[in-house]
């Protein structure tokens, strides 16, 4: 995640409720009248894909919210508010009607309509297609009949077009938080110049995807290197202050931060973890903070014997001294975590895991060896993230708390990690960031936890679990449908399939050369705000 989504870097979200104060809304020179028609440089990992239906990582989410428009966004108490759609509407949150503004275009010129989205949402989700957010439509009618090698359909019966700007979507059960689901990435529309056929993504589309939002692709995705958008001056909605954005891939954080030190990069949206002792004096008032969502995690591959045992996942998570490694390693710009969703959204409580998130190495390691648990144990991340100080942290008091051997396993780059992973390929215990998609409780768990999840890389399953996730989602209010995932919640604390490590917020930096930038809740830099200085 929107993760979003899986979150390629170290530094995670942090809630308001942990006391933060956001002071990203300014920063770098004052005065003067910027320039609005000069780029500016932001840095991302390494997309793993650029099609809408296919991204669930945040340096990808980032890219697709310059090219993209979504249906809604998130006002300041995360309520849904209407951005390409016009309304959003339901009397019995089963059967909702979705009308879209008009004047709406794609890059290419083609007009957005109502096929645009039912094609979009069709395509992803075919389960032929094999895109990694097919499960966020799944609560649609006839999400089922398009699953397994050989689906019975090619297109969701849920889905019907009442005119060009108007289509309906029935759900297979009501969902309260179905208009908030809307402002996550897979629910963004594609252009007929997407298909070479019907339900076909044309070769090369994404290369250089094209959609409907403030930012217009600017040559092809060079990979490893950078994406390219300009602003697109025929966007009907609000216009952004710069003329255009390369997104600069790079492989160590420390070359970006390095990058931003020299005005030679503009964003840097994670200080690494060995610069944020002294970025507030190498930046000044560049150095900003602001909260944000996600959730830090060491994942289980529960499929695999030696970690299939509650107990053995639950002594390990008390071998952790959380409170020492955000201390010494992250110089307290993170929090403990010991619950499985963040304190950004509403139903959070604190210390949901309870005595298997208090340190304690002698009942540790006494659980650990009556669990049998493994006598060498691998961490594996991905090196473009920052994340080697702290997975040496944790391996060298797993060690000491254990006595097992433990070493700590780079992947090159993020995807290459959630490749290896998807595939079961051994890998150990594995680092896991969660940047929420939209800002519900269902959020933190369907995805990461539900049989079907898009992101259950741990091959994690239980009935009960996904059976109070379905109520919760078919509650007839928030306020229900929170008693039902909290519940759910507390089916994760028994079983434990991942360790919840650390809330982080916004740590980030830019350069003299732009002002007014903000992070959000969902790791992104908001490029509608920032301006050259």
């Amino acid at each position: 995640m929107r993760v979003r989504r899986l979150a390629a870097w170290t530094a995670l979200p942090l809630a308001v409720t942990l006391g933060l104060t956001a002071c990203g809304a300014g920063g770098g020179s004052g005065g003067g009248a910027s320039d609005p028609d000069a780029a500016v440089r932001i840095e991302i990992a390494e997309p793993q894909h650029l099609v809408p239906t296919n991204t669930n990582e945040t340096s990808g989410s980032q890219v697709l919210s310059a090219l993209f428009s979504p249906l809604v966004d998130f006002d300041g108490a995360n309520k849904p508010h209407e951005v390409a759609a016009d309304s959003v509407t339901s009397s019995d949150n089963k059967v909702w009607t979705i009308k879209l503004k008009p004047g709406y275009t794609f890059h290419n010129g083609e007009q957005v309509t109502a096929d645009n989205y039912l094609d979009a949402w069709n395509y992803g989700a075919y389960a032929p297609n094999g895109q990694n957010s097919s499960y966020f439509f799944e609560k649609i009618a006839g999400y089922e009949d398009l699953q397994g090698e050989k689906p019975k359909a090619e297109t969701l019966s849920g889905l019907k077009k009442v005119d060009d700007l108007t289509f309906t979507v029935t759900l297979t059960a009501p969902y309260v938080d179905f208009k908030t689901m809307l402002g996550y990435t897979a629910f963004y529309p594609l252009p007929k110049a997407a298909f070479s056929a019907p339900g076909v993504l044309a070769e090369g589309y994404e290369q250089a995807p094209i959609g409907q939002g403030p930012f217009r692709m600017k040559g092809n995705w060079q990979h490893d290197a950078k994406v390219e958008v300009e602003r697109y001056d025929a966007f009907p909605g609000q216009q952004p202050k710069v003329g255009g954005v390369e997104f600069r891939i790079y492989q160590q954080p420390t070359a970006a931060y390095a990058d931003v030190l020299s005005d030679n990069l503009d964003v840097i949206k994670t200080i690494p973890t060995e610069n944020l002792s002294t970025a507030a004096t190498d930046l000044g008032d560049r150095f900003q903070q602001s909260p944000a969502s996600s959730l830090q995690v060491l994942a289980f591959p529960t499929f695999q014997k030696e970690f299939s045992k509650p107990e053995v996942r639950k002594a390990i998570s008390m071998a952790i001294d959380r409170d020492e490694i955000t201390k010494s390693i992250f110089k307290d710009s993170q929090q403990p975590a010991r619950s499985f969703v963040s304190p950004v959204v509403a139903g959070y409580r604190e210390n949901t895991i309870g005595t298997a998130g208090a340190f304690d190495p002698a009942k540790a390691k006494a659980m650990y060896e009556a669990a049998g648990g493994p006598k060498k144990i691998e961490l594996s991340y991905n090196g473009d993230g920052g994340h080697k100080d702290w997975i040496d942290a944790t391996c060298n008091q797993l060690k000491a708390n254990l006595g097992v051997d433990c070493v700590g396993t780079a992947e090159p780059k993020f995807a290459d990690l959630l490749t290896k992973v998807k595939q079961k390929q051994p890998v150990g215990l594995f680092r896991m960031g969660w940047v929420m998609d939209y800002p519900s409780m269902e959020n933190y768990l369907g995805p990461l936890y539900s049989t079907n999840g898009s992101s259950n890389y741990y091959g994690y399953s239980n009935p009960q679990f996904d059976k109070l996730l379905a109520e919760g989602a078919r509650a007839a209010t928030e306020d229900e449908a929170v008693k039902k995932y909290q519940a759910a919640e507390d089916l994760l604390a028994q079983d434990m399939p991942v360790i919840p490590l650390r809330y982080g917020q916004n740590n980030f930096g830019h350069s003299t050369k732009v002002k007014n930038v903000h992070v959000d809740l969902f790791d992104r830099v908001d490029l509608l705000k920032i301006e050259v200085a």
